[in-house]
């Protein structure tokens, strides 16, 4: 089973993804606001994958992303913010 942890985006929008075997299993969406800003809007995990840390490691992909792009993130999604809630070392990215 192969496991990747992605990212797609273009200069408005994008998405973090888990992908196994070429088929994407979670996905977590964002906007640009402005250009050092992105905003998370939604968080989905399909069926059957509930458990697998795949959200929290997203969340993780994206604070890395924003790192690497000097870009600051505002979770609107309900479960991104909880994770950012509850992870102070995200805080520099907020």
């Amino acid at each position: 089973m192969e496991e990747v942890l992605g990212v797609e985006y273009n200069d408005k929008k994008g998405y973090f993804y888990v992908k196994i075997n070429d088929s994407i299993e979670a996905k977590m969406t964002f906007v640009f606001a402005g250009p050092h800003k992105i905003i998370i809007d939604h968080t989905e995990v399909n069926p059957g994958h509930n458990g697998k840390n795949f959200g929290k490691r997203m969340v993780e992909k994206a604070v890395s992303f924003a790192r690497e792009k000097n870009l600051k993130i505002l979770p609107l999604c309900p479960f991104a913010k909880k994770v950012f809630d509850k992870t102070p070392e995200y805080n520099d990215v907020l």
